[in-house]
C-alpha cells in the first residue's frame, strides 16, 4: 500500500493536521475545501459564490492528483443551512455531468471559519 499526498498552491492550503488530498490504490480523496478563494483565502460573498469556490478548489486538487472531476465518483456537501440546497444543487450541477457521481448532502450546525458549505470528494484516477 502506497500512500501519496497531494498539494497544490491552486487551492487554499490545509488550516490544520491534514493534508489537501491524499491518493492511494488509485484512488483520490480530498478533504473538504470551504468556498475559499485560493489567491486572497477570503471566502466568496454567499453561498452560490462559496460553493463555486469549493468546486473550483476541488478540481484544482484532483488536477494535482491527475483526475479530474469527471471521475469524481462520491461527493459529501456540509451545508451550513439545508435551506441554501437549491442555491448549492444550481452550482454543483454546473461543475458535474452525467453520469453524476454519488451525494451526500447534510446540514451542520458549523463549518469551519463559519463558512456556508464544504465540499469532499472521492475520485478514480484513469
Amino acid at each position: 500500500m502506497s500512500k501519496k499526498i497531494i498539494s497544490t498552491s491552486k487551492a487554499p492550503g490545509a488550516i490544520g493536521p491534514y493534508s489537501q488530498a491524499v491518493e492511494i490504490n488509485g484512488m483520490v480523496y480530498t478533504s473538504g475545501q470551504l468556498g475559499l478563494n485560493a489567491e486572497t483565502g477570503q471566502f466568496g460573498e454567499g453561498v452560490q459564490e462559496q460553493t463555486r469556490l469549493s468546486l473550483s478548489n476541488v478540481q484544482a486538487i484532483l488536477e494535482a492528483a491527475g483526475t479530474s472531476l469527471d471521475h469524481v465518483i462520491k461527493t459529501t456537501v456540509f451545508l451550513k443551512d439545508m435551506n441554501d440546497f437549491v442555491a448549492v444543487n444550481e452550482i454543483y450541477g454546473s461543475f458535474f455531468s452525467e453520469p453524476y457521481p454519488a451525494r451526500s448532502a447534510v446540514e451542520v450546525a458549523r463549518l469551519p471559519k463559519d463558512g456556508l458549505v464544504e465540499i469532499e470528494v472521492i475520485a478514480v484516477k484513469p
